[in-house]
């Protein structure tokens, strides 16, 4: 048995399949983590999200901000981007139950694995984690988000509410629903950040192309002083495929290897650290 964690598919099912093929996964025996963006801008969002569904009790899911996207499109609650590749998945006929199943996933995922150095506590997010929460404050702020989209009543208020880039720091004073929009961002949006939790989430697209000097109090998150590692956690996320997977962090991997801009797909391999990859088709 074998614990693999899965970068950002966004419906590249052809590539996923792949790479399945390359570690050999077997359906009785491992198990696949995968760390959100199961659908969009890819062309078989359909596809890739029937497949998780059906080996849903072989795999751990975190909610990624493209699936949030999808839900409120899906809902009627947000029109689609120009980019998107949701159509054929809003047109389907299994279209409730996979959303239905989609929401209750949670936006972090704690497990212990037996691994070739010793039982190691890992932690999945999607984007990451701020540099200010300990582990307790991470989970509490998922279980909040998890039992509010989960949560008829809540639902629809949460995916009309979460949209925008503010607040985009910590205060005592936010109310629940700019709490709730402020640790969603920070947990499926995330890039840059100061050490106390502010974010920035324009810094991204501002610098990319235009080579700029990024403000020295805004570094990418992991190269904080994370509270959380405090526990001795090994974080894994994707969200950030300009990285190429690489942090500089030996205790915090990236998996996002940009499989839907051309590059290629992942799985980590937790036992041992272990990385394969397989190359994306034109």
């Amino acid at each position: 048995m074998a614990n693999y964690v899965i970068g950002d598919v966004q419906g590249c099912f052809v590539e996923l399949s792949g790479l399945l093929d390359v570690i050999n996964f077997d359906e009785s025996e491992d198990k696949l983590w995968f760390v959100g963006d199961l659908v969009n801008r890819g062309p078989d969002s359909v596809k890739t999200l029937k497949f998780v569904y059906k080996i849903k009790e072989n795999c751990h899911i975190v909610l990624g901000n493209h699936d949030i996207h999808f839900l409120a499109v899906a809902e009627g609650l947000r029109k689609p981007f120009k980019d998107d590749t949701l159509r054929e998945l809003l047109l389907d006929e299994e279209l409730n139950l996979l959303k239905e199943w989609l929401r209750k996933q949670p936006l972090l995922y704690l497990e212990k694995v037996d691994c070739e150095q010793g039982l190691t506590t890992f932690l999945m997010s999607h984007a990451g984690i701020p540099p200010h929460w300990s582990l307790e404050q991470a989970l509490k702020a998922s279980k909040e988000i998890k039992n509010t989209l989960s949560c008829d009543k809540l639902y629809e208020e949460y995916l009309n509410s979460i949209w925008g880039n503010l607040p985009n720091k910590p205060a005592e004073s936010l109310n629940r629903l700019e709490r709730l929009r402020l640790n969603t961002n920070y947990l499926t949006r995330m890039r840059f950040c100061k050490a106390n939790g502010e974010l920035d989430l324009e810094i991204h697209e501002k610098f990319k192309f235009k080579k700029k000097e990024i403000p020295s109090s805004f570094r990418p998150w992991f190269l904080h002083s994370l509270r959380v590692l405090e526990e001795k956690i090994h974080i894994v996320f994707g969200h950030w495929a300009d990285i190429a997977g690489k942090t500089g962090v030996s205790n915090i991997t990236s998996v996002d290897t940009g499989c839907v801009w051309g590059y290629k797909l992942s799985a980590f391999r937790l036992e041992d650290k272990r990385l394969f990859s397989f190359n994306h088709i034109n």
